[in-house]
């Protein structure tokens, strides 16, 4: 296996013909997923004999000389940061957190600062557990950085493992609220459709054939004139952001979602103007996770924790009833 850092070449050979430059790649070097190479050939870290070479979709022909070099990575170690936790309960095994808007849940690219897992590091000390690895110590689950509510996240291995156990049975109880465009019909109902990378826009995720189940239960708790209305989901299966997808399918995206909902203002031109002002500037998805309830994996006790609105959905929802 490569180190990951330092030139490696490879030649194309017969049974390579007409592969995609970043997926040939991807093939022969162990370690490197498609994903992490393009970019890397997009950057310009690549030479197709001996010159630079940028497109990764270029089909590759024998005889030709790859050379890709992959240059050192930023240092992956989060720092503790005194960044305010909302604590919902603690023990020696694990703590539950109510997560802000928009705290991002561990770092990654873009985000190497800033996010819950340097406050959890400055809070909990070395007592996190290491089985999430360097950028993500005892991250079991993690919600969207736009996406509110209650989190839990191990502080030993033995929690780590016992809640990964519950989340993989689906034996923990999550239920969210979201304000959606529209008047859901039927007023419950079960979701189920499979999730998968859009193949239009790698960034987004949508209902696809042959992509991982998901299932979400919904519920109508209020409408506000059919212009929109605030629903209960709960998730049977645990997907990249499964209930903006879901909703969206079923045609009720969230209200103020960026990625899944196109602004739909003309539903609300019936409200006075300082009502239709709060509802555009209302930027991220109007998404709670507002239940979060599971045995405890170490002492065997039930748990169950609630959280209020924060105080943007709750803006929100007084603009819509008026």
């Amino acid at each position: 296996m490569p180190s990951p850092e330092g030139t490696h070449q490879v030649e194309v050979s017969e049974s390579d013909v007409g592969e995609r430059l970043d997926r040939f790649l991807a093939e022969h070097l162990d370690g490197f997923s498609r994903n992490r190479i393009k970019p890397l050939v997009q950057e310009g870290h690549t030479l197709r004999d001996g010159a630079v070479f940028t497109d990764p979709s270029k089909k590759v022909r024998l005889g030709e000389v790859y050379q890709i070099t992959v240059p050192p990575a930023i240092d992956p170690d989060p720092k503790p940061e005194d960044i305010p936790l909302d604590i919902v309960f603690e023990d020696e095994y694990l703590i539950v957190v109510n997560k802000p808007a928009p705290l991002v849940v561990h770092p990654a690219a873009g985000n190497w600062s800033g996010t819950l897992v340097n406050a959890l590091l400055y809070h909990c000390g070395d007592s996190l557990s290491g089985i999430g690895g360097v950028k993500r110590p005892g991250i079991v689950h993690r919600i969207d950085k736009e996406t509110s509510g209650l989190m839990v996240v191990a502080k030993t291995d033995q929690a780590h493992q016992g809640l990964a156990a519950l989340f993989e049975k689906h034996d923990i109880e999550r239920t969210y609220k979201a304000v959606v465009w529209g008047r859901v019909y039927p007023t419950s109902g079960r979701i189920e459709a499979n999730l998968g990378r859009d193949p239009h826009n790698r960034k987004r995720m949508s209902v696809v054939t042959g992509g991982k189940t998901a299932v979400t239960h919904y519920k109508l708790e209020e409408n506000f004139s059919d212009v929109a209305c605030l629903v209960q989901c709960n998730l049977e299966t645990g997907r990249t952001h499964q209930i903006r997808v879901h909703m969206g399918h079923i045609g009720h995206s969230l209200v103020g979602d960026p990625v899944y909902s196109r602004p739909k203002l003309n539903r609300t031109k019936s409200l006075p103007e300082s009502r239709q002002t709060i509802i555009r500037k209302f930027s991220r998805q109007a998404l709670h996770a507002q239940t979060l309830g599971f045995v405890h994996p170490v002492t065997n006790k039930p748990l169950k924790f609630e959280v209020e609105f924060p105080r943007d959905i709750m803006k929100l929802l007084t603009a819509f009833r008026g």
